[in-house]
């Protein structure tokens, strides 16, 4: 017999979390293959709620399970285990008994584990009762993590623990090739969508509510995009003169070129990126925002200049490098499940080729912006120092206060600071 509904949904979000935890898939490509088998938005809403909850919530419902199971449970077990988790996250929600107890119950017997059913009813019971266990808000980060972010930024290091067990604001980028800021806030509020404009970065709406992209006023015409005000700050730090010739150097999945684009529809844009699939997502976001006519994409590998540039220099050059992504973790929390201590390195020497073959590219008085999402200092500080120290001619270019605090020869957001993802930002000029 078919599962009802609800059942349905608690054991497609117990196979969507299973395969994050146990498997090591990313939790972004999970969902885009998951998601779209739910025929009803709200149902998708739900189950990807559920799922973020639950790997946010992780660490108090395995200190919940320790308390309160006698026995622990084994590794025949982990399906069980994943089903609590998602029980404790809709109590964690603030789901209806109901919907947060007896749909689970059954999604237990409909997944063959009717033994268990009372035990999974009489734990999520006590949830109920007693509220889950309390943890300190860095306990989710693995301890080599966890030190690194202390070593990094002493007492604000509690700034990135904390903002990582809440869910990031929405923030929207308007397209003013199309659309002025403020007519698009009205468009939104008619809709019934309450938003806010802040001061900087200037194409920016903050929703005071997320909602599906669906139900955003004429995103399907380009309108709008979706992105943190983080990631809008980067078009406003490289600020390329009119009419550039630009490098966007890791280009996917094309947001930043986009705003570049929106910004400037005279730049003479370039967009890179080492993977033709996600090349291919630069393409259909370019062509939604109209902007697709104004710029090349090329599938290369920007540390290997010699393979595919034709020898003239660039303007401006983006370096968006790829990074732990430790700035983004409330907006991608399997990060914390998948990062390992020796990847780090790895990405520090990516980088740091990275930004040695941009700089063969930029021209003399060109600007290059170095950019993560991390918060660690070797991938961000400590990476543009040691560059600077090796490469004659290049000079940093002081950027204010808009950008974040002061670190090294850059700017650093912490995450949840002005409501953004924590970002940093370095401005090179060649002489």
């Amino acid at each position: 017999m078919k599962p009802a509904p609800g059942v349905a949904l608690r054991i497609a979000a117990t196979q969507t979390l299973g395969v994050v935890l146990q498997r090591q898939r990313s939790l972004k490509a999970e969902l885009a293959q998951r998601l779209p088998t739910l025929r009803d938005v709200r149902d998708r809403a739900l189950l990807e709620a559920i799922v973020f909850t639950a790997i946010r919530g992780h660490a108090r419902y395995d200190a919940a399970l320790k308390a309160w199971i006698p026995k622990p449970l084994g590794y025949r077990d982990e399906d069980l285990r994943t089903l609590l988790y998602v029980g404790f996250a809709q109590i964690q929600m603030g789901l209806p008994a109901h919907a947060a107890v007896d749909a689970t119950v059954e999604a237990t017997r409909a997944m063959g584990r009717t033994h268990q059913a009372g035990m999974v009813n009489a734990l999520l019971r006590r949830a109920l009762r007693e509220g889950l266990p309390e943890v300190a808000n860095d306990a989710a980060w693995p301890a080599w993590l966890r030190t690194r972010v202390r070593r990094d930024w002493g007492d604000a290091a509690s700034v990135v623990f904390d903002a990582s067990t809440t869910p990031a604001p929405m923030w929207l980028r308007v397209n003013r090739t199309r659309v002025d800021r403020d007519a698009y806030r009205t468009r939104l509020q008619d809709a019934g969508i309450e938003s806010t404009a802040p001061g900087f970065p200037e194409d920016a709406l903050r929703l005071a509510t997320p909602v599906a992209v669906s139900e955003l006023p004429g995103f399907d015409d380009g309108l709008v995009s979706v992105q943190d005000g983080s990631a809008q700050c980067v078009a406003e730090a490289l600020a390329p003169s009119r009419g550039a010739r630009v490098l966007d150097a890791c280009s996917a999945p094309g947001g930043k070129s986009a705003h570049l684009l929106e910004r400037d529809p005279t730049l003479r844009l370039l967009a890179l990126d080492i993977d033709p699939q996600r090349l291919r997502r630069v393409r259909e976001t370019h062509a939604r925002l109209g902007v697709g006519s104004n710029a090349e994409l090329r599938a290369a590998d920007a540390a290997a200049p010699d393979t595919w540039w034709d020898g003239v220099p660039f303007d401006a050059i983006l370096l968006d490098a790829p990074c732990s992504a430790t700035g983004i973790v409330r907006r991608q929390p399997d990060v914390l499940l998948h990062r390992r201590d020796t990847d780090i390195d790895s990405l520090r020497e990516i980088q740091a080729r990275l930004l040695d073959a941009a700089w063969t590219m930029l021209a003399p008085g060109g600007a290059l912006l170095y950019a993560t999402c991390s918060v660690l200092v070797e991938e961000n500080a400590a990476q543009v120092d040691a560059f600077l120290a090796r490469t004659r001619g290049a000079v940093a270019e002081p950027l204010d206060a808009r950008f974040g605090r002061d670190s090294g020869a850059g700017r650093q957001r912490l995450p949840g600071e002005d409501g953004m993802d924590g970002f940093f930002y370095a401005k090179l000029r060649k002489a």
